[in-house]
């Protein structure tokens, strides 16, 4: 794959954003062109191809939705993102429905624009490379089916890499709706790996439980609507503070509901139900025992544990064995008492993966 940095157009008509855009794109090594209309966007587009074209929606004349419909026939291989002031679900999904890659509410912060272009890129290659390798392979299959296994081998995993692409999107749009917190990056694969196990423990097929192991990623995303003020107190919060930090579970669910993707059905319910307790006492209702989804009760007894035994900007990690008592101290009140005993009876390979991923953590360079 080449190295060379993505070619990208940026749309807006307001210069003092389409400036700040340019200046970080620049910064990260991009190659930038600029235009202030749809029509001049078009014009830029004829002359030269974009791999990516980040564009506003409200322009005069025509919109940003006009432009991503018209690249579908000009340019249908380049990738777009919807960068508007407009928070408005039913033009998000009529901008994914033309096919952009994103819909970003401005004004947005550097690493968030950073990771939105970097996964867009990525993921058109992805999808370029697997439709030419499809291509291929039909015409090998006419011409020489002795090499029909091992061509579909290939594609199958390239199909394996663009999963892996996707889901690797998911959860760094996950770390980035907390990147304040530096533990957040590994508290997510850690509190993931862990659902994954437990609901395997808990009976369930390995398709499913890869499902809620891929959604758990998910479960704080809700926190991007929390204030640094509250988010990184180092004290104990208010009571008002406590209460709006509890909206992050609703945040979550509201960014997340409506789709009729299994997957991300599956992550607005744990988003909405991994702080509710089994004996009724938790939020955002006041869910008890069975009424709470297995999904949300198997994401808080992963959640708790991982927080416990790791550092909190408002105090440090517990030691194993107060963690565990603690854990125990809510078996039948906090947790499902049966899905608790799942995972202590399995501790030594909770530790495991505690440990693999410090070790991977230490290994790797910074996310940003």
């Amino acid at each position: 794959m080449s190295s060379r940095p993505g070619t990208i157009l940026v749309v807006d008509d307001e210069p003092h954003l389409l400036t700040s855009v340019i200046r970080i794109l620049d910064a990260a090594g991009y190659d930038v062109r600029s235009a202030e209309n749809v029509d001049e966007a078009l014009a830029r587009l004829r002359q030269s191809k974009s791999e990516l074209v980040i564009t506003d929606m409200s322009m005069p004349r025509r919109t940003g939705l006009d432009l991503i419909d018209e690249l579908r026939t000009l340019q249908p291989d380049a990738a777009t993102i919807m960068l508007t002031a407009l928070d408005d679900r039913d033009l998000a999904e009529k901008a994914l429905a033309l096919g952009a890659y994103g819909y970003i509410i401005k004004p947005c912060g550097r690493n968030e624009l950073l990771i939105a272009v970097s996964n867009a890129l990525r993921r058109r290659r992805l999808e370029i490379e697997n439709r030419d390798l499809r291509n291929d392979l039909e015409e090998k299959v006419r011409t020489r089916t002795s090499e029909l296994w091992t061509a579909l081998q290939t594609v199958e995993q390239r199909e394996e890499d663009l999963r892996v692409s996707r889901e690797d999107t998911i959860e760094r749009l996950s770390i980035a709706a907390e990147f304040r917190d530096d533990e957040t990056a590994s508290h997510i694969k850690r509190m993931s790996r862990y659902c994954g196990m437990l609901s395997g423990w808990a009976g369930l097929d390995g398709e499913r439980s890869e499902i809620i192991r891929i959604a758990s990623i998910m479960h704080d995303v809700g926190k991007i609507g929390i204030p640094d003020s509250i988010l990184l107190k180092p004290n104990k919060l208010t009571s008002e503070e406590y209460s709006f930090m509890q909206q992050h579970v609703e945040f979550g669910y509201r960014i997340l509901s409506g789709s009729k993707s299994e997957l991300l059905s599956m992550a607005a319910s744990i988003a909405l139900t991994h702080h509710e307790k089994w004996d009724g006492s938790g939020y955002p209702t006041g869910l008890k025992s069975e009424e709470i989804p297995l999904e949300g009760r198997i994401a808080a007894v992963a959640d708790v544990f991982d927080a416990l035994i790791t550092n909190r900007v408002y105090r440090k990690a517990f030691g194993l064995p107060d963690a565990i008592k603690i854990m125990k101290q809510g078996r039948g009140s906090h947790f499902d008492a049966e899905l608790l005993d799942l995972f202590l009876a399995h501790l030594d390979e909770v530790l495991r993966i505690k440990e693999q991923e410090e070790v991977a953590s230490t290994a790797q360079k910074p996310f940003f």
